[in-house]
C-alpha cells in the first residue's frame, strides 16, 4: 500500500510548494524493503514531471553526508520514506528540513507531531483497531490462516501550521480543508 501513495504525496507536495522540483527523496538505502517504495516514488515523480534526487541514509555518518549533499544541491523540497531507521531519527530529519526551509512530506503522522510540515499515509490508529479485532477473532477460535489479509482503508493528511510559518509558507486553503488534522 505504501507504494501506491507515493504519487499522492508528491501531488500534495506540489500543491504546498508549486516549484518543488527537484525533490530530494531521503530513505534508508540499505533496507531491501525500501527499494520498491523508492522506485515507486521515482515512477510517480516521472509521471508528474517532478525530478527526484535519491539520497540514502543508513547510519549516523550518512546523515551528515546526505545533508551536505542536499545543502550543496538545488533541492526545493523533501519527501521522506519511513522505515525503523528513519523513524528513529525523525527529530534530526525534521530539524534539518526546517533549518534548510524545505517543504517536506512524510509517510507518518509522528513526523508532523515532531515538527514536520506534512504527512499522508495510513491511519495507524485504524490499523491497530483492526489488529485488535483480528486478535479477538483468533482468541475466539478463528484460525489465523483463515482470516483475510486487508489493506488499510483509512488515510490521514496532516499539516503543521507552525512549521509552515517557520519556513515561510502559506498553505493553500483547499489543502487545509482536506486535512484530517492541522497542528497549530
Amino acid at each position: 500500500m505504501a507504494t501506491e501513495l507515493a504519487g499522492k504525496r508528491l501531488e500534495i507536495l506540489r500543491e504546498i510548494a508549486p516549484n518543488t522540483s527537484p525533490v530530494v527523496m531521503l530513505w534508508n538505502d540499505t533496507n531491501p524493503g525500501m527499494v520498491l517504495r523508492a522506485q515507486e516514488t521515482r515512477n510517480a515523480a516521472a509521471k508528474l514531471g517532478v525530478m527526484v534526487v535519491s539520497t540514502g541514509v543508513h547510519d549516523l555518518v550518512s546523515f551528515e553526508t546526505a545533508f551536505s549533499a542536499i545543502e550543496s544541491g538545488r533541492a526545493n523540497a523533501l519527501v521522506v520514506l519511513i522505515d525503523p531507521f528513519t523513524r528513529q531519527h525523525r527529530a534530526r530529519i525534521v530539524e534539518f528540513a526546517e533549518r534548510r526551509r524545505l517543504p517536506a512530506i512524510y509517510e507518518a503522522r509522528e513526523f508532523v507531531e515532531a515538527g514536520g510540515l506534512a504527512s499522508y499515509g495510513p491511519s495507524f490508529m485504524a490499523i491497530q483497531r483492526r489488529a485488535a479485532e483480528y486478535i479477538d477473532r483468533i482468541f475466539k477460535g478463528a484460525k489465523p490462516g483463515d482470516i483475510p489479509v486487508e489493506q488499510p482503508t483509512k488515510f490521514e493528511l496532516l499539516f503543521n501550521l507552525k512549521t509552515a510559518k517557520a519556513i515561510g509558507l502559506t498553505l493553500p486553503p483547499s489543502l487545509l480543508a482536506r486535512a484530517d488534522e492541522v497542528i497549530e
